[in-house]
């Protein structure tokens, strides 16, 4: 048998309480540490930030500054521009990885897959064939080829030369 190190699962599992608790979109919002928090953009109603526990290098989020659970609780120019970051991080994501497709969308409410459900938040992230494999379904660990500091130079530095 072969084993697989994979030492950010425990740090999630550890913290998966924390997250009902507190914030971690809004304690990033508040923070002025991008790097930190993986915040690699800041827009004037909505930011985008590195999934600190990625499907795939490259996984964004979008969510508003506004701490709520559901999308109709955000005004229309928030909509607007949580699209528009979404438009703007296909194609940044598409430059910087080159997948053969995208995720992009959200899950409202825990039975809908929320992994934090009282703040939205939009996934856009970058997918190729067979990027699912064995390794993801029977043994719940994902193989990441690039480190999330990585990840942050590369996609914040795009963001800032839009």
């Amino acid at each position: 048998m072969q084993h697989l190190w994979a030492p950010w699962r425990s740090t999630y599992l550890k913290n998966k309480e924390d997250h009902r608790t507190r914030c971690i979109f809004c304690a990033a919002a508040a923070s002025g540490k991008d790097e930190e928090t993986l915040v690699v953009h800041r827009a004037r109603l909505n930011f985008v930030i590195l999934n600190r526990y990625p499907y795939t290098s490259g996984h964004l989020m979008i969510a508003p500054y506004l701490h709520v659970s559901r999308l109709q609780q955000v005004d229309e120019e928030t909509v607007e521009e949580m699209m528009c970051l979404a438009r703007v991080s296909e194609r940044i994501i598409e430059g910087a990885y080159n997948p053969q497709g995208l995720n992009i969308g959200m899950n409202l409410g825990e039975a809908a897959g929320a992994g934090i459900e009282q703040h939205i938040h939009m996934h856009v992230l970058p997918r190729w064939m067979g990027d699912a494999n064995f390794m993801t379904s029977v043994g719940e660990t994902r193989v990441l080829p690039e480190d999330l500091t990585k990840t942050f130079a590369k996609l914040s530095n795009a963001f800032k030369h839009l």
